[in-house]
């Protein structure tokens, strides 16, 4: 009798434990034989783009049901198709995670009426690495330090994707922050279009990350094709502290202020989000998901393999680090508005 009683309670048990976690289960019925797609706002060959399809291979497993992850180009409007299409037509089911731009939500704050969304309501799963921006340029421009960009006789072209992107946001910034002679041309569909440029004599600079010089661009770094002329993080990356920094130049509180923006937009710059309205549950799934993704030894030996940079920021914290450029006061907005906002 003891036998019996003891198989029926230890068969009461284990049923208990099999449903502990109803959540759980709940998402490997729903996410099984599903399709997860990223949509990647801008063109292929990117640093989007490379982060994007590394992730994506290592992110199923980490979802309950395993299901199937795709990746989707919607290059346009420095992401801004990408971002507005999340916002308004994918539905929030955590079937469809967008990477786009951290600074249209700036384009936002300053009423940019092309952007269609409120950067407060995406559900944010987190950015795989710090953007750190520098300024560089091709051996055809003549500048391979500060003093030569100073001096420079003319304004330096610097190819863009177009404004919410580091690309044309950093030196717009920096052009009125430090006096810098330059002009920014806007326009490219994607960092691989923009950095052709240069590499063809087309422009002779481009703002971009350092994570992008130690991949893609790596060949072109190393053969001095191009040169790291300035940082325009507030800290150096840690690699190259030699290249000054953008800060160390301002002589006015509103060039120290403008840079310091400049930092806090773009500083997250590859953020990975759901649409608003997800439920609780499932947004803390896919953020969950997203660190540990970022944190698999799989994942990290073929990120290292292609150079990508690795420090993973979860969800919470960088809608935290954004939300706070909704604190701006106005006449700060409005200064940012005559530099960064498209002119009709």
């Amino acid at each position: 009798m003891r036998e019996i009683l003891g198989i029926l309670l230890w068969g009461t048990v284990t049923t208990v434990l099999s449903f502990s976690n109803p959540s759980e289960a709940n998402a490997q019925e729903f996410f099984k034989d599903k399709v997860i797609t990223f949509i990647v706002g801008y063109s292929a060959g990117g640093s989007f783009d490379l982060y994007t399809r590394t992730i994506a291979r290592h992110f199923s497993k980490h979802i309950p049901g395993n299901p199937t992850v795709v990746v989707d180009n919607m290059p346009g409007a420095s992401g801004l198709i990408a971002a507005n299409h999340l916002y308004n037509r994918a539905k929030p089911d955590g079937l469809t995670i967008g990477a786009w731009a951290a600074p249209l939500v700036l384009q936002q704050i300053m009423g940019n009426e092309a952007v269609k969304f409120d950067g407060r309501k995406f559900g944010y799963l987190g950015v795989p690495s710090p953007y750190d921006t520098v300024c560089t340029f091709n051996d055809k421009s003549g500048i391979a330090n500060m003093n030569d960009w100073f001096a420079a006789k003319r304004p330096m072209k610097i190819s863009s994707i177009g404004p919410g992107t580091s690309t044309s946001d950093i030196p717009k910034l920096l052009k009125v922050a430090l006096n810098l002679p330059l002009e920014v041309l806007d326009g490219y569909k994607g960092g691989a279009d923009a950095r052709l440029a240069v590499e063809s004599g087309e422009v002779d600079g481009y703002c971009g990350s350092w994570q992008t010089v130690e991949t893609v661009w790596r060949s072109a770094y190393e053969s001095g094709k191009i040169r790291a002329v300035l940082q325009a993080s507030l800290e150096p990356y840690s690699k190259y502290k030699d290249v000054p920094l953008a800060i160390n130049y301002a002589k006015t509180d509103l060039g120290r202020q403008l840079i310091t923006i400049a930092d806090s937009a773009h500083g997250a710059q590859f953020p990975y989000t759901v649409p608003p309205g997800i439920a609780k549950e499932r947004l803390e799934l896919l953020q969950k998901a997203f660190v540990d993704t970022l944190k698999d030894p799989e994942f990290l030996a073929e990120a290292n393999k292609s150079k990508l940079d690795i420090g993973v920021i979860d969800g919470p914290t960088i809608a935290k680090k954004l939300g706070r450029l909704y604190e701006l006061q106005p006449a700060v907005i409005a200064k940012l508005k005559e530099i960064l906002l498209p002119k009709r």
